[in-house]
């Protein structure tokens, strides 16, 4: 077993369990007893919401790796490597680690069916424990009651924000939403929300534990100038907490909102020029990810980001509004079928002169001619092509150097997209 590679052990992974996703704890509770792991680390923040998860872990590990402090990070998907799922310290973890981790969770798991995910989850909870951290963040899979990543006990929770996504798991109403997320508060410990619009049931939730409850917009909050951001939080002894002039971040100032508010609970060292830098250093590939590609002998500007529902692509929306462009804005844009279409195509439409669609590399994926259809219906100029690759390359060749090429619409567009660059910059 020790003796598969890494790619061995995923394709091993992916036929393991009947179904991709199986919601339910069981499964790996009895697992995780099995591998008799101790506390994975002194400090468990767990990270759930509709979107603005892997930004928010990104910004708490940042903040927390500034202090000197040694943290984890686990997170899903990944866009090329599924190295990119466990950070040790600011690195990926290796193949020889992963595959290590795989075949503990394997003789420790007997005749017990765990999908992918599962595995996956508890072998990194395995080199977390080995690697003797400070603190571990951990992303939600998927809603959070039923996540795998709730069979750990966390000191703090955050809930980024409350969608409706995924209904066949999480319910067709922010308040059974809501309900799943708030499956990660636990009792006593400190639960943070950064909706400003949080569903009773999460609100109840906090209350019925006696989970000490940071909401935005009454205990932390922000407020976005033309250059600069300022924030306002409440550490745990009631004290008011200000920091004014923070530089603009490319990533989601919300969420970096959020992180500040989990970090000044940890009530570790609070020193403002640090915790601006550390900020400013936050980078997390495929999220308002910039990037320049020379096509052509031309520099051609790339706006990356994996937002893929409504609640994403109306966020990403008020992103564009704020950064006008001197010249037009080209889309290339693929969507998988269980994804809401017209919600994602309303908020942005507006803000989009020309767009390229393609189906993805997944059998999920909605064909091009439906994207087309649908953004005809929009009265959006758009054009079809083959392949994300294919789209890019029109986009390219269409692009002058006050343009902006956006690809968004899921982590699979994402990921062609880096490989298609990595491409350019071996042939360049």
């Amino acid at each position: 077993m020790s003796q598969r590679t890494l790619g061995e052990w995923l394709a091993y992974l992916e036929q393991l369990h009947p179904s991709a996703i199986d919601m339910g704890l069981e499964r790996s509770q009895q697992v995780l007893a099995r591998l008799a792991l101790g506390k994975l680390a002194p400090r468990i923040v767990t990270v759930t919401g509709t979107n603005g998860k892997g930004s928010t872990c990104a910004f708490v590990a940042s903040l927390l790796r500034a202090q000197g402090l040694k943290v984890g990070v686990y997170s899903s998907p990944h866009l090329l490597r599924y190295n990119e799922r466990v950070l040790i310290d600011g690195r990926e973890a290796s193949d020889a680690r992963l595959c290590e981790a795989f075949a503990a969770v394997e003789a420790a798991r007997g005749d017990t069916s765990l999908t992918y995910f599962e595995m996956g989850t508890l072998a990194a909870f395995w080199l977390f424990e080995q690697s003797q951290l400070d603190v571990v963040v951990l992303e939600v899979g998927l809603g959070g009651r039923l996540d795998t990543v709730n069979v750990v006990d966390a000191d703090m929770a955050l809930v980024t924000s409350i969608g409706v996504d995924h209904v066949d798991y999480l319910g067709d109403t922010r308040e059974k939403v809501a309900f799943e997320k708030a499956g990660i508060f636990r009792p006593g410990k400190p639960a943070l929300c950064g909706d400003l619009d949080p569903p009773k049931p999460l609100l109840d939730k906090a209350k019925a534990l006696a989970a000490p409850l940071s909401l935005r917009g009454r205990d932390f909050e922000l407020s976005v100038a033309e250059a600069a951001w300022h924030w306002r939080g409440t550490a745990a002894d009631g004290t008011e907490v200000a920091l004014r002039d923070l530089p603009l971040l490319d990533l989601p100032m919300e969420n970096a909102a959020l992180a500040l508010q989990a970090y000044l609970l940890m009530g570790l060292s609070w020193d403002p020029v640090q915790i601006s830098q550390a900020l400013r250093d936050t980078r997390i590939v495929g999220r308002l990810d910039r990037r320049q590609v020379m096509w052509q002998g031309r520099a051609v500007e790339l706006l990356l980001d994996v937002g893929h529902n409504p609640h994403a692509a109306q966020y990403l929306a008020r992103r564009l509004a704020a950064r006008p462009l001197k010249g037009r804005r080209l889309a290339v844009f693929g969507l998988l079928f269980d994804k809401d279409l017209d919600g994602v195509i309303e908020p942005l439409h507006g803000l989009i002169d020309d767009w390229a669609v393609a189906p993805l590399d997944t059998p999920r994926s909605r064909t091009a001619a439906e994207l087309a259809n649908a953004l005809t219906n929009h009265g959006a100029t758009v054009k079809s092509y083959a392949s994300v690759d294919a789209a890019l390359e029109g986009q390219c060749a269409l692009a002058t150097a006050d343009d902006q090429i956006l690809l968004f619409g899921s982590f699979f567009c994402v990921a062609q997209a880096l490989e298609w660059l990595e491409r350019q910059a071996l042939e360049g």
